[in-house]
């Protein structure tokens, strides 16, 4: 055999090789779907969804209500100021009722004690303020639960899930691969529970410090207010 031969015959070994491999089909890519996974989780993921759709919920209704409080007009005590120096205190009343803001109430609560000690105008503002901060609070200790207990759930589906596979082991014998399902499926309530409190947190501070926004400005509106009282007194 000449070595042309050898050469043809090693190539055409080669060819049949390589299309043998290319017609070896490839194993399909295993995927699974968000929805299917979070079903997987098991029955302590409908308390995490209710806990998720209370943060949503409150998140979003304290949200619009601290955004509506924050609305002050930068003219307002100067108006305030203007219509009480004329002497014009009920136009002075109107004018807070109409704004109709946290800080306005407490500066009405002021007007309306005018004449009155100061020390009582100020303690009558104080008072307002409370109460004004309670109702931008309102609702907010739910975030700070569900922040503490929703991670909690997580890891008791975990558990849960756990000692079913292991009970399923002992009765039914070791697989990796019912092991391994097992397992990554179970932790799907952990990671749910992390993230749910994760963003129930997070919705708390945000909250929670525009609600501290809000005081610093009744505290300035009211120091202004009784800085005003006391000069026109002197």
């Amino acid at each position: 055999m000449s070595i042309l031969n050898i050469l043809l015959l090693q190539a055409d070994t080669g060819l049949k090789a390589a299309t043998t491999a290319t017609a070896i089909p490839t194993p399909p890519v295993e995927k699974i779907s968000l929805l299917h996974l979070l079903m997987e989780g098991g029955a302590l993921m409908i308390p995490l969804l209710l806990c998720s759709i209370v943060v949503a919920y409150v998140f979003a209704e304290r949200w619009m209500a601290i955004r509506k409080a924050s609305v002050v007009d930068p003219s307002f005590m100067a108006r305030i100021k203007d219509q009480l120096e004329s002497g014009n205190k009920e136009k002075a009343l109107a004018t807070c009722r109409s704004v109709n803001t946290p800080v306005a109430r407490v500066i009405e609560k002021g007007v309306s004690r005018i004449g009155k000690p100061i020390d009582y105008i100020e303690k009558s503002m104080e008072n307002t303020g409370r109460l004004e901060v309670y109702q931008l609070e309102k609702n907010l200790s739910v975030l700070s639960t569900i922040a503490g207990i929703a991670p909690i759930f997580g890891f008791l589906g975990t558990i849960a899930g756990m000692i079913i596979l292991f009970f399923n082991v002992q009765h039914q014998g070791f697989s990796l691969e019912t092991i391994a399902g097992g397992i990554y499926t179970k932790m799907v309530t952990s990671a749910t529970g992390l993230i749910i409190g994760l963003l129930a947190y997070m919705a708390y501070t945000y909250l929670n410090t525009q609600v501290g926004k809000n005081v610093n400005r009744m505290e300035a509106a009211s120091a202004e207010f009784l800085d005003f009282v006391q000069d026109s007194n002197n």
